[in-house]
């Protein structure tokens, strides 16, 4: 009798231990949901606020600035993109973007299939390099750049903003894609140098179309910097015909002191946030894909 006492004691407190770890468990989980709800507000908020401010009037905006518009006013962005040369300036950032993102794609494929897939000396040693620029704060090259791009002849070029802004995206590019190119199976390689493939062929035809997730992912990365670039821009592109969108949005800020067109201000930051939310939206589960895979077969 005192056994089976015994023995139900001990079974009734381990069902109250369980039953206790069982509603903290729960309560730990409904905070972290509680905590991610209040995160996920306050980031789609301020996107909403600003995509239904940009459809009202500057009244409705200063007297009335969390209220929906009473008519919604599409010509703000009619306004934005011709009399405030938004256009103009989503062209030049597109011209710069698009070669620069290419580029980068193209040279960092090929030298993070270098360093990850052929031992030699040195290998260490230039992936440390690349590996460094990214710790060095962009900031600090300024001046010195400034004046190299200006001693080549190609301050206020699209040329000389393409080669910075494919320079100052290559050490991440390679850091990332050394490490995707590792974790591709080295057996199709081998295979295809079996075949008589050479080394172009093997890379162009059998691993870069199998890196496709890992050269996705780092695009999108370096696509939302380079479009979201502001301080590279603004040193060394000075001509107002050639303005990138962040410096045309800021050029427009200024503007505003004095031409009062906030309405149209609000309808230019929208249609500038709209390609980066477009790609994030469209291409999701492809970054999520490139950074996992990497993780999961390292």
């Amino acid at each position: 009798m005192a056994t089976d006492t015994l023995t139900k004691s001990s079974e009734t407190v381990e069902a109250d231990v369980k039953a206790r770890r069982s509603v903290g468990a729960d309560v730990v989980r409904l905070l972290i949901h509680l905590l991610l709800m209040t995160w996920a507000v306050m980031v789609i908020f301020p996107l909403l606020w600003l995509l239904y401010s940009s459809l009202k009037t500057d009244q409705e905006i200063f007297f009335n600035p969390w209220s929906l518009p009473a008519t919604p006013q599409w010509a703000n962005f009619t306004r934005a993109w011709t009399k405030a040369h938004i256009g103009q300036y989503f062209l030049n950032s597109l011209i710069v973007v698009t070669p620069s993102l290419v580029l980068t794609l193209f040279l960092s494929a090929m030298a993070a299939y270098i360093l990850a897939r052929f031992p030699f000396p040195g290998n260490r040693v230039i992936f440390y390099l690349f590996l460094s620029g990214m710790m060095f704060p962009v900031f600090l090259a300024l001046v010195p750049l400034f004046f190299l791009v200006n001693s080549l002849g190609m301050l206020s070029t699209y040329r000389g903003l393409i080669l910075v802004y494919i320079a100052y995206s290559l050490p991440f590019s390679v850091f990332f894609l050394t490490g995707f190119f590792k974790t591709l199976p080295s057996e199709l390689h081998e295979a295809a140098i079996i075949d008589g493939a050479n080394q172009y062929q093997v890379f162009f035809q059998v691993m870069l179309p199998l890196a496709q997730p890992g050269l996705v992912s780092v695009g999108i990365f370096n696509f939302l910097g380079m479009w979201n670039q502001y301080i590279l821009p603004l040193v060394l592109m000075s001509d107002n015909a050639k303005y990138l969108l962040t410096q045309g949005l800021s050029y427009m800020l200024h503007q505003q002191y004095y031409l009062n067109d906030w309405s149209g201000l609000f309808a230019a930051v929208t249609l500038v946030m709209i390609p980066t939310v477009l790609v994030y939206a469209i291409f999701q589960g492809r970054i999520q894909k490139g950074i996992t895979v990497g993780a999961l077969k390292g």
